[in-house]
């Protein structure tokens, strides 16, 4: 299946939650000068726009970035993150929002790289549109699971993958568990950062399941939701799971998560950061 846009959910609680995570890692990886690689396995297009009639039907960005934007208290660590946005939006009302690659991108210095693949045949043309000429990136019209099997390890042997994919299917929950895997199996101290959409709990529990039973230490897990679980309204939270986390990880989310909380969900939600597997 291929009728998952996320043109419909851009800017959301769960794609805040997801870029800030994604943003401490690739800042805990530029401390170091040596080159390292950014590899997204489930890209969507580059950016979206939050005026076009996808954004505007759902309204999502309204309850996630929306929120945050143009706060006057937020935590320093989110600074990487938000002037991602900043530069997209001329510093003026926010307009359009990045997806994963315009992130992962902005952020890289010149002698690190970019992985892209994306199979949906409308977003893969925004993709390449976005990035096209860009030396520093590679893009794939791929499985991101098999582009993933043969790019490991990497030449710098350093790097962080984004995992995000749209879970449509119910398999799509052990597909993230063979993916990591066959991954640790080729790069076992690369950092692997999942994305997971809470609308049926059970699938979650058999994420972490799986992970613990691999065998893999240092296993984060960091989550923040809008309403209680509930089968019946969606996806009502989100999360990042993370496989061999930068040391300051846990601290920045720690701090990060419950002022996100006091603007997204002040009332309803919930957030934690767990250890699922620790070092």
């Amino acid at each position: 299946m291929l009728s998952y846009r996320h043109s419909f959910h851009a800017g959301n609680h769960a794609d805040v939650v997801k870029h800030i995570v994604q943003s401490l890692i690739i800042e805990s990886l530029k401390q170091k000068d040596k080159a390292f690689v950014y590899h997204d396995t489930h890209s969507g297009a580059g950016r979206y726009d939050l005026a076009d009639e996808h954004a505007e039907k759902t309204g999502e960005y309204k309850e996630g970035i929306g929120k945050i934007w143009q706060c006057d208290d937020v935590p320093e660590a989110l600074a990487p993150y938000l002037d991602v946005i900043s530069s997209l939006n001329d510093g003026e009302s926010l307009r359009y929002y990045p997806g994963s690659p315009k992130v992962g991108r902005t952020l890289l210095r010149d002698q690190d790289r970019a992985m892209f693949s994306e199979l949906h045949p409308t977003d893969f043309p925004l993709l390449l549109q976005e990035f096209r000429g860009d030396r520093q990136v590679k893009m794939f019209k791929e499985d991101g699971y098999a582009r993933l099997k043969a790019s490991l390890p990497p030449k710098e042997r350093r790097g962080v993958v984004l995992i995000d994919p749209p879970y449509e299917l119910k398999h799509e929950y052990q597909d993230v568990v063979d993916a990591i895997e066959e991954s640790v199996a080729r790069w076992a101290t690369g950092t692997y950062a999942i994305w997971y959409p809470v609308v049926y709990r059970k699938n979650i529990d058999l994420i972490t399941r799986g992970l613990e039973k691999l065998g893999v230490r240092k296993i984060l897990q960091i989550e923040l939701g809008v309403a209680p679980d509930s089968e019946e309204r969606g996806m009502t939270a989100s999360g990042m799971i993370v496989i061999n986390p930068p040391w300051t990880l846990e601290a920045q989310m720690k701090e990060i998560l419950p002022w996100l909380q006091s603007k997204i969900a002040p009332a309803t939600g919930h957030q934690f950061v767990e250890w699922i597997v620790p070092e």
